[in-house]
Parts: structure tokens; C-alpha cells; sequence
């Protein structure tokens, strides 16, 4: 099928590139990145669940969000 699609400039010129450094078309590294991408999807919740191990203590201190990397950080800094 054709259809035409807007890449961003220089991921249009990094695509190519591989495209010419691996013999392959544009088509076929565009094809392959998206069923890549695709081929990757989970449906919700089909991830296991991880159990991490605790020692000691009662769990996290109030005000600490471990979503928030920056914050966490921020707080094994200080003193």
C-alpha cells in the first residue's frame, strides 16, 4: 500500500542512512522499526508483577514519591 507520512527531518536523514549502510531500502527500515514498535505492545496488566525484597523498616518515608527520580535523588544528597 502507499500512503505518505511526516518524519521529522533528521530522523527522515538518520533512517536513510541506515537504510544505505544495511542494503536495505527506506520502505523496508521504516516497515521493520514499526512492526519493532508494534511487536512490543502488552496488553495492560499481562507484565508479571515483581516483588522486590524489603529488609527491615516500614516502608517508604511520607513525601516520598518513587515515580519522581529527580526527587529521589534530591534526597539521597542530602546529608
Amino acid at each position: 500500500m502507499r500512503t505518505t507520512i511526516r518524519l521529522d527531518d533528521d530522523l527522515l536523514r538518520e533512517a536513510k542512512r541506515h537504510a544505505a549502510a544495511t542494503g536495505r531500502t527506506l520502505t523496508a527500515v521504516i516497515e521493520d522499526a514499526l512492526r519493532e514498535t508494534l511487536g512490543r505492545r502488552r496488553e495492560p496488566g499481562s507484565r508479571p508483577r515483581l516483588n522486590l525484597k524489603t529488609v527491615g523498616g516500614s516502608g517508604t518515608q511520607p513525601g516520598v514519591d518513587l515515580d519522581d527520580s529527580s526527587a529521589l535523588l534530591d534526597l539521597m544528597d542530602r546529608p
